[in-house]
């Protein structure tokens, strides 16, 4: 794992929509600060369905032979993962869910209890974005529903969040959100601070 490699996932079949401005937005700022950034869109990978046969928790590895040993290896060498999905009926889209499923044993160890974390050390970014508008978008639940559904994986592997933006009434709006982008660059600044502390810290022990 390198602390200057990042993976951006596109989980939207829009390469021009709003899903995708978001992460190519934060794709641009984590460039511009020196930091490596491979991007994937799970929309153009072959990724068949689970089989459910849990071969994975013992050897880390799916038993199934598709791009999904690609996406895999990304995971195991980056430093964080960009994650852009918007939301399909308050949760995410179809591939996204399925890449969770086929990363069951890369992401966690099954015990009698808890499940151990297999990805700490590294942190995870949520985009997301919805046609309802605000603020029913969250009060209804669907970016709400579509954000739980990607913490709970992150969380389960063990990774730390950086931070989880919302674009509220996508349908209606033609290019992002001036507001969006600020959240995005800041989001993408704290991220490279709190790396850039660490690093420090590193350097004085």
């Amino acid at each position: 794992m390198k602390e200057k490699n990042i993976l951006a996932i596109l989980g939207s079949p829009h390469t021009d929509g709003t899903t995708a401005a978001m992460l190519d937005c934060a794709v641009r700022q984590a460039e511009k600060a020196g930091y490596s950034v491979t991007k994937v869109n799970l929309y153009e990978k072959n990724i068949a369905f689970c089989r459910g046969c849990e071969v994975c928790y013992k050897t880390q590895n799916c038993v199934i032979n598709d791009d999904m040993r690609e996406i895999t290896a990304l995971w195991r060498e980056c430093h964080t993962i960009i994650l852009a999905a918007p939301v399909y009926w308050a949760n995410v889209p179809a591939p996204v869910k399925n890449m969770f499923d086929r990363l069951l044993g890369t992401a966690m160890e099954k015990t009698k209890t808890f499940p151990n974390p297999r990805l700490k050390g590294r942190n995870y970014i949520i985009l997301t974005s919805c046609h309802t508008p605000a603020p029913f978008s969250w009060i209804f639940g669907q970016s709400r529903g579509a954000i739980r559904s990607m913490d709970e994986f992150f969380k389960t592997a063990g990774m730390k969040p950086i931070g989880k933006i919302v674009c509220a009434g996508a349908a209606k709006k033609k290019e992002l959100p001036k507001q969006t982008i600020k959240k995005i660059e800041r989001c993408i600044k704290k991220y490279i601070d709190q790396n850039h502390s660490k690093n420090i810290k590193t350097v004085i022990k």
